[in-house]
């Protein structure tokens, strides 16, 4: 931790700030510049943040030299983490591409879309049984029916299947499901949420909150690998902004910021970002060469029959197009695109 002290502070005032730090059983270091004084300390950071340590007199600024998210730092963990989904792997080199419906609908809907996306190389397959809708007269999804036939359809295809967890009391529940929980961007910040997805030891997809910072992505994490959880992937699904022209602002710049803070990995969801099929390919490829360990895509075979989010979704035919893109790019940046477990 360093403390910035005021331009003005007196000698005096710079004692006494000695005197605090020593007090907490801690060593301190003091530099005096032309314009600034900076002292130094030396300890356990984390007792230093229980401190009002801006209120001392004299203090200006209080700078921490470590990041608050202990666990999902790079010092924590300097190589990069591979997270194993039922055999799929993402991460350290390892593609995921998620893909499937918005929402989990009729039988032979969802056994037609799984099909066709396994086939041109998804290897994991997601649709929502309990959906989080801005409105509550929307579609709500099919409750544990829908995840029912969500494990059936992984059963059928031999494909992990990650669906989203709304609710701290329903977490045991879908995780008898599904592969992988999914806490949603309205969800980032449920802090009971995150706590018990931890404390579930099911691989977690943790996409950023709408306005939330890098910062804030990684303190949830944090919250998930605090309950001894370390299968947390990442998901950059863009944040709010002022032009209507897209449903969020594609942040790919967030994927290698991520990177040189954390060893987790972070995918991307164009579908979100963007909210219009036509921009969803560029937005993927461009993921994919700034680092991104994987790809979530949103696909129907009918967007306007839809339960939710149609108007975002690719056609089949449209990711199958897309996914061999994805394949060559893949190659040329020397990553692999995980292969799904033998039956």
């Amino acid at each position: 931790m360093i403390l910035i002290l005021k331009h003005q502070a007196t000698d005096d005032q710079i004692d006494h700030v000695l005197r605090r730090v020593e007090a907490m059983g801690l060593k301190h270091h003091l530099s005096r510049g032309t314009h600034r004084t900076i002292v130094g300390i030396i300890g356990d950071e984390e007792q230093l943040r229980e401190e009002p340590l801006k209120a001392i007199p004299g203090v200006a600024q209080v700078v921490p030299v470590l990041p608050p998210y202990k666990l999902a730092s790079l010092d924590a963990h300097p190589e990069p983490s591979v997270i194993e989904i039922s055999g799929v792997k993402v991460g350290g080199g390892h593609l995921g591409m998620i893909a499937g419906p918005c929402s989990v609908e009729d039988r032979d809907r969802m056994f037609r879309i799984a099909e066709r996306v396994v086939a041109s190389g998804a290897n994991l397959f997601r649709g929502g049984a309990f959906k989080p809708r801005t409105s509550p007269y929307a579609f709500q999804g099919l409750g544990e029916d829908g995840l029912k036939l969500l494990r059936e359809v992984g059963d059928k295809f031999g494909v992990p299947v990650v669906t989203e967890v709304t609710d701290p009391r329903l977490v045991e529940l879908v995780a008898q499901y599904a592969d992988m929980l999914q806490v949603g961007a309205r969800n980032m910040q449920n802090f009971a949420l995150l706590t018990e997805v931890g404390k579930s030891h099911r691989p977690v997809l943790l996409k950023r909150g709408m306005s939330a910072t890098v910062t804030d992505l990684l303190m949830c994490a944090e919250y998930i690998l605090s309950q001894g959880n370390a299968n947390v992937v990442l998901c950059e699904r863009g944040v709010k902004s002022f032009d209507p022209a897209t449903r969020n602002l594609f942040d790919v710049a967030a994927v290698p910021l991520v990177h040189g803070l954390s060893h987790l990995p972070i995918i991307v969801d164009p579908s979100h970002a963007t909210g219009r099929p036509d921009l969803i390919p560029a937005c993927a490829m461009a993921g994919l060469a700034a680092g991104a360990d994987g790809v979530h895509i949103e696909v129907h075979d009918c967007p306007e029959e839809a339960k939710s989010d149609g108007p975002q979704a690719l056609l089949p035919d449209q990711y199958d197009e897309l996914a061999a893109q994805m394949k060559s790019l893949a190659g040329l940046l020397g990553k692999t695109i995980s292969p799904l477990a033998a039956k």
